[in-house]
Parts: C-alpha cells; structure tokens; sequence
C-alpha cells in the first residue's frame, strides 16, 4: 500500500511539472523566435509566426552595425568574476571565524551583521553613490564592483549554518597533527560542503549578471553591463523588438548553460540540507 501511494505521488508530481513546464519554457522561447524572425514577419504575423527560415541579422546588429553590444558583454563577465572570487573568499573566512572560532560577542557580532540582511537596497543606494562619486568611481568600472567584493550576509549565513554541521572531532584531529585555521578550512571544511559552495557561487553569478539598479546609477551612460545595455537598446529602438530579444536571449544563454551544467550541484546541495 505504501509503494502504492508513493508510486501515485510520484506520476502526480511529473504530471505537474509537466504542466507547468511550458509556462517556464514558453517565455525563452518566444524571446528565442522573436530574435531571429524579420521585422516584416514579425509586424505581419505576430511573435508566434516561426521563424523559418532564421535571420541572424539582429544578432549581427548588436556585435558592430548599431550598438557595440560586445563591450557590455565583457564588463558584465569581469563585474561577476571578480565579485565572485572576492564574495566566496571573505564570505568562506568570515563564515569559518563565526561557526569554528570562540571570541567575545561572536555571536552578537553575527545577529547585527545578518540584520543588514532587513534594511532594502533602496535606502543604501544614495549613500554608496555619493561615498563612491566622492572617490572619484563614479561611471568606472570599480564603481561597479566595490560595494559587492567584501561577503554579502545572505553568503556568510548559509555557508556558517553549513560549517557548523562539520563535526568538531575532525578539526581536533587536524590540529593536533599541527594544522592551523587556513588548512582546516580549505582541506577539511570546504571538501566537505562543496554542493553548498557551487549554488551559492550559481546563486551570486545570477544575481550580479541580472543586476540593474546599481550599474544603472552609477555607471550612467558611459560604462554598460548587459541589463543596462539592454534598457539603452529598448529606449533607443523601441519599435525594433527583434533587436532587443536578441540582447536578452544573449544575456539568458549563459545563465542557461550554468543551470544545466551544474543542475545536479544544486539539487544535492537541496537535498543534503534538507536532512540536517
């Protein structure tokens, strides 16, 4: 009877997600037939009209005829690999020293530190552009990267929960075979939570690739990333929608790859959570 019932739960749940698979799958789509139809085609048939046979000419457009998309592309990869590296790093030592180490007001210390966690991006805005236009970094690509290289709460939250699980036995261990903190940290510690540190890696690539507010105000005109390249593109050629679902179907394709390359990280990751 149990085998039963887990056998209808289990055809349920592939019912529907299979359901609502074309609500997910739809939209990239649609973007993806838009971007190579004809204009012609498109005024004339609608964004459901298949694009056979395929035009490139708008993706041709972006990379030199009307706007040099490629520019935006590379800001947008360095913006994300430097605070990829700098965030994982601080936010691995900063998670270590609050779940491993013992001193006064740790805990305190943590609690006000995750409160940050509350105050919307919004209020913050106006303060950092105006310590950074103060610095000089305003419209620069530095101006773009600072205020995210030094760990983010959400980061240093999830991977302390994840540190404090790793038993205790074992970092004994370590040290008394003569191992300091950096050893244990990067050959005991972080082996044992790889699946945790591959979604929080995926987790802030997709959120500084989508990221739009901050480059908008502070790079303005001058210095682009793929969101704000994108907007200039719609604001520029605003009857021409083939040519912006191209740029938006460039900036979804990576963001696509990552997910599938990596799909089995995070559902591990999901799953070993779960059961602590």
């Amino acid at each position: 009877m149990t085998a039963k019932r887990s056998l209808l739960g289990t055809i349920a749940t592939y019912l529907v997600l299979i359901t609502a698979s074309p609500l997910t799958l739809v939209p990239f789509l649609l973007s993806l037939n838009v971007s190579l139809l004809e204009k012609k085609a498109l005024n004339k048939g609608g964004p459901f009209t298949p694009a056979i046979p395929p035009t490139f000419e708008h993706y041709q457009d972006l990379f030199g005829r009307r706007v040099d998309f490629g520019e935006a592309i590379w800001t947008t990869v360095a913006v994300v690999a430097i605070v990829l590296v700098c965030q994982l790093l601080f936010s691995v030592l900063a998670a270590y020293a609050f779940a491993k180490l013992r001193f006064p007001g740790r805990d305190i210390l943590f609690w006000v530190f995750l409160a940050t966690l509350m105050v919307p991006q919004a209020v913050t805005v106006l303060p950092l552009y105006f310590m950074l236009s103060e610095m000089g970094l305003r419209a620069t690509f530095w101006g773009l990267v600072l205020p995210y290289l030094f760990g983010s709460p959400y980061a240093i939250f999830l991977l302390r929960e994840s540190f404090r699980q790793v038993p205790d036995e074992l970092i004994d261990a370590m040290r008394m075979d003569g191992a300091g903190h950096l050893r244990i940290l990067f050959g005991l510690v972080l082996p044992l939570n790889r699946p945790i540190m591959v979604t929080l890696a995926l987790i802030t690539v997709v959120s500084h690739w989508n990221n739009f507010m901050w480059p908008r105000i502070i790079g303005g005109n001058k210095v682009h990333v793929l969101t704000t390249a994108t907007a200039s593109l719609q604001e520029q050629y605003s009857n021409n929608v083939t040519l912006v679902m191209a740029a938006s179907t460039i900036a979804l394709i990576p963001l696509i790859a990552l997910f599938l390359a990596f799909q089995q990280q995070i559902v591990r990751s999901i799953t070993i959570t779960s059961f602590r």
